[in-house]
Order: structure tokens, then sequence, then C-alpha cells
């Protein structure tokens, strides 16, 4: 199997070895056959299989690791290398969100914890297949796809979404290929997340600025010549339900080169009914008030003033259709319903249309509406409408020994910190349960048996220390 060329990625924290420290003895060895060791003849040495290398993968197994001295954690992974979304998913322009990543790295160097990466589980080898060699099994794959538009138009050449956008800048090998078209004037970003703003700012963030980050050079060429100069973030409700958060807001207000563009109606009475809201809210929302309404200060309106590109949101808008060019072969414009709210409080407030529409038009439209996950295997329970794992606790409802974790369990909701304390959730769920003996008894093979499987078909993961120093396993 071709290895492919990481050159982003700096592997020499893994050494190929690590022999223990002179006089001490190792918590966990690997046997040339993948068994664990045995530290006693009367405690079993749990083995426990990961499935996924995100934040939701590594901080169950980071738990499993810290409390529960024997257990030995493997975890799976679809793409060569580990962490998920921490790496192919946070803007390039975040380093300081990355450095999770060192946490991460101190559990993989744990001598009872091993990567394999280019395994698909589901494909490559089933779920029941890691069940029967493994005491039990966490699933922690998160959220790969994403949420459709379901509107006439979205399968129309330049409308993408925003999850594979973020992946082609981010060097996801499966949306290497993407070649967004940036020689239009306008964008339109369906959707007023974090992820939205993450992408209206590196469509206008100056090239130069990116250089200094670790987007791709391919990504990177192509925003040097890009022509876009307005961003539009579209949303179907109004300023009190945007789900971006403060930070996000910043950058993009003080993004060199561009000016926002916020419409002071919108904000009518605004000021009145954030008196009770949550603090974060209401700090978020005079945020956005003092933009809309206020006038800029001397230095401030001279920036603004010389800037070359813009960004606005556009609020009470509901994407109908995507506009086709004249030749019906790329997208021309947003046909947006224009939307009112009814009464409600915070998420319980729903957008109506009014029966009016209006066109907006683009020549790029990137859906950001939200992630979703998907079923793994024919033998695991999904639920397609909340697009989860149907579970109590993390434990997959009736199929004992198999687990969940991360987005796959609770929806793609929260950020790093909350997906670690649902992770940590899990684990401990896990080791009562071993506990109490409601896990399989007696030794399992672990590795060893998917080892056999995968190498009977043909298929060669990819460990750590592998990657560092370009080997196929075998040659490890």
């Amino acid at each position: 199997m071709a290895l492919r060329c990481w050159r982003w990625w700096h592997w020499s924290a893994w050494p190929r070895s690590r022999p223990p420290p002179s006089g001490s003895t190792p918590s966990r060895s690997r046997t040339p056959l993948g068994f664990c060791q045995q530290f006693s003849t009367q405690e079993q040495t749990p083995q426990i299989c990961v499935v996924g290398s995100g934040p939701a993968g590594f901080y169950t197994a980071q738990h499993l690791l810290k409390h529960h001295p024997r257990a030995c954690v493997d975890i799976f992974e679809k793409q060569l290398v580990p962490f998920g979304l921490v790496r192919f998913g946070v803007a390039p322009d975040h380093p300081e969100v990355k450095n999770v990543i060192n946490t991460f790295t101190q559990t993989a160097r744990s001598d009872r914890c091993a990567f394999h990466g280019n395994v698909v589980v589901g494909t490559d080898v089933t779920v029941p297949e890691l069940r029967e060699a493994y005491h039990a099994v966490v699933l922690s794959y998160g959220a790969e796809d994403n949420q459709a538009l379901e509107i006439p138009g979205e399968e129309l050449p330049g409308v993408f979404s925003a999850r594979a956008f973020v992946g082609w800048y981010n060097g996801l090998p499966e949306n290497r290929e993407l070649a967004p078209d940036l020689s239009c004037d306008t964008a339109v970003i369906l959707g007023q997340g974090n992820v939205a703003l993450d992408v209206a700012r590196i469509l206008l963030t100056p090239p130069e600025h990116l250089e200094k980050t670790d987007i791709t050079e391919a990504a990177l060429g192509v925003l040097r010549q890009s022509q876009v100069k307005t961003v539009w973030i579209v949303g179907r409700r109004g300023p009190l339900q945007v789900a971006f958060t403060i930070k996000e807001l910043r950058e993009m207000i003080q993004l060199p080169g561009t000016r926002p563009i916020l419409d002071p109606a919108d904000f009518l009475g605004l000021q009145d009914r954030i008196k009770e809201v949550p603090r974060p809210r209401k700090r978020l929302t005079e945020l956005l008030l003092r933009t809309a309404t206020e006038k800029p200060g001397v230095e401030e309106a001279a920036r603004q003033a010389s800037a070359s590109r813009a960004w606005g949101l556009r609020f009470f808008r509901s994407p109908k259709q995507v506009l086709p060019s004249a030749d019906g072969r790329q997208v021309a414009g947003v046909r947006l319903a224009v939307t009112r709210l009814e009464q409600g409080v915070g998420e319980a407030t729903r957008a109506v249309p009014t029966g009016d529409v209006e066109d907006l038009p683009c020549g790029l439209v990137l859906s950001s509406i939200g992630y979703k996950s998907r079923p793994i295997d024919p033998s695991v329970p999904f639920d397609p409408k909340l697009g989860i794992i149907p579970n109590v606790d993390g434990r997959v409802m009736n199929v004992p020994g198999l687990y969940c974790s991360g987005w796959v369990k609770r929806g793609p909701t929260g950020v790093i910190t909350t997906t670690m304390t649902d992770s940590f959730l899990t684990s401990q769920i896990l080791l009562q349960d071993l506990k109490a003996g409601q896990l399989p008894s007696g030794p399992r093979p672990g590795y060893a048996a998917i080892k056999a499987l995968l190498s009977s078909r043909g298929l060669g993961p990819m460990g750590l220390a592998c990657l560092f120093l370009g080997l196929g396993e075998a040659g490890c």
C-alpha cells in the first residue's frame, strides 16, 4: 500500500521504540503477536478498543488508562493520522485550539495504548469482529457528514458544504480535490455558527497572514488568487439566536482589510430584551449591537473606509433555492425566504416564512447548517433522525459491551471541553460495568486477532512509529 506524504505533521514525538528507564518495569509491553503481558494471575488485563482518534476517542482512552492500571487500549482510525477534527476541523489560524494535541500525544505515548491508522471499521473489520477480540468497544468516530440543505439547486457546481471546504484547506485527504472556484465577487455562507465564521474569515484573511499558519500550500495558492470581496453569512433567525461565540465575532470585526455590514433595523428593541439573557449571550449581543448601531471612532472609521473586502450578517432569511447561471452550469445566487420569529424563548424560538422572498446574487455557496454522524455497521443501532447511536449514559442500547462517546453519542454540539466531559463519563460507565462483572470474563486476544484478520484481507494498518519512519507495518 503506497504511503502518502504528510509533510505538515511532525511525527518525531513518537520514536520507534521507547525503552523503559533503567531499573523500571514497563506497565505494558507488546509481544510479537500483539498480546498484553499479564501482571497478575489473579487479575485480567482488560482489552479495550476505541474507534476514532478525535477528541472523543483520545479523551476516552486517557480516562481508561488513568483509572485502570492494567487496561490496554487500541485506537482504530480510518485516516492515516490521528486527532480527527482537532487536526482537520480547526481553522489553521487557531493554533491555540490545537494545543490539546499535546495532551493526546501523552496518551498515545503510553505503553498501554496503541494507534492503528488506515483501518475503516465497518468495512475493513466489522464491529462484531472487534467485540469478539476485545472486552469492550467504544465508538467515538464523531460526525463525518454534513446536514443537507434539501433545496433545489444544491447539487450545482459552486455549492459546497462548509465541512468539505474546511477539510480542503486543512488537507483532509477526501477533500483535497475539492477545487473551489473563487473567481466570483460574492460568497454566501448559510448558517451562523463558529464554522461559518471560520470559513468567512479564511476567505477574507489576507494571504500573507495565512502564510504563517499550517494551511495547505494548495489551498493557500487558490486563496492568493481569490476574487471574493464580499461574504454574506445568512441565518434563519435573529441576532439573539446566532450560534457563534464572542471570540469568533471579535476576530471578524477586527479582521484586517475588511469592514462589517450589519443592518441596524435587525437590532431594534433588542437592548431591552437582552437584560434577562445569560451573560455570555448578553455580551455577544451587546457587541453585535455596538457594531451595528454605534458610529465607529476616527481610527476604526479610517480602517473601515480603506477596507477592500466586507462581510455581513443577514438575519431572518432561510434558503429556499440555489439559483443557476443562465447556462445552468454554475451557481448564480440564492433565493431566500424572509422569516419572522414565533413566540418562544432561546432555542425554542422558531423562524417561520412570511411569504416574501429575495434573491442574493453570488458565485459560491457554502452550507454550514451542521454536521451529522453516519451509521458505522449494520450490527450497531442508529437513530437516523437524531444522527446518534441510541444509548444510555454511553452504553449502546441492547448491545452489552458496546459503548459510545462524543458526537456520535450526543449529537454534534458543544466544544472540546464538552466532549472531554462526555467521554470521561462513558469511560467511567465502562469501568463500572467492568468492576461489576458485566463485561466478558477471561482473556481476549485484542489486536492480535484483528491484525490477523486484516492481514488475511490484504490490509495493513499503520502505527505512529511506522508513519514517522515511512515504513509499512511489516517493516516496524
